[in-house]
């Protein structure tokens, strides 16, 4: 091979060295701009929306997901949890959602968007303990003999029913919060949005 056959060989060699390094240098610089359309983990924490798959929740069943740091509360309630609300109207605080705790879609009697699911932030508006579930009807520990089941808050003893709407006379000073949530299908709810798609 000539000098010069050579030099042009190993001009090729330099060249595509160099567009493979300068490829990589390319690529390297592109994988933390992708990253950074991402939302971090502390932006899913402050808010970003979670999904919910309720298809396996039977009805009297709770589940818990957690959104924005806080646990979030879904119950398939039962017919018969359902016909305890309209009993407790005169022993709860806000019976009728007034306290804005709920987005108005979930202003109603169930505080909900389908009647039989509750989807609350299990997080007492006292002060911030979270209350355990109760769902048993009957004489409990701390309970009354005429309680008709709901939500405890072993912190300072604030009472809720079953559409997370506070007893009257008790430290907790509103309804358990409602979050925006909307039906993504019959069994997936989005938690922390509104509107499908958006």
């Amino acid at each position: 091979m000539s000098n010069q056959g050579k030099m042009d060989c190993g001009r090729r060699r330099l060249i595509v060295a160099t567009a493979a390094v300068g490829g990589a240098g390319a690529v390297a610089a592109l994988v933390p701009f992708v990253s950074s359309l991402l939302p971090s983990e502390r932006a899913k924490a402050a808010g970003a929306p979670v999904e919910a798959d309720i298809g396996k929740l039977e009805a009297g069943q709770m589940m818990t997901v957690e959104w924005r740091g806080k646990p979030v509360w879904i119950i398939n309630r039962t017919p018969e949890m359902l016909g305890t609300l309209p009993k407790l109207d005169g022993q709860v605080a806000d019976p009728k959602s007034e306290v804005d705790m709920q987005p108005a879609y979930a202003q109603n009697e169930t505080r909900s968007i389908k009647k039989e699911i509750m989807v609350v932030i299990g997080i007492c508006t006292h002060l911030g303990c979270s209350p355990s579930s109760k769902f048993k009807p009957g004489a409990e520990e701390g309970m009354a003999a005429d309680w008709l089941g709901g939500f405890l808050c072993p912190c300072h003893g604030s009472t809720f029913d079953f559409a997370g709407r506070v007893f009257k006379a008790k430290p907790a000073p509103t309804n358990l919060e409602v979050p925006p949530h909307v039906y993504l299908s019959d069994t997936r709810i989005l938690i922390g949005e509104d509107k499908k798609g958006a």
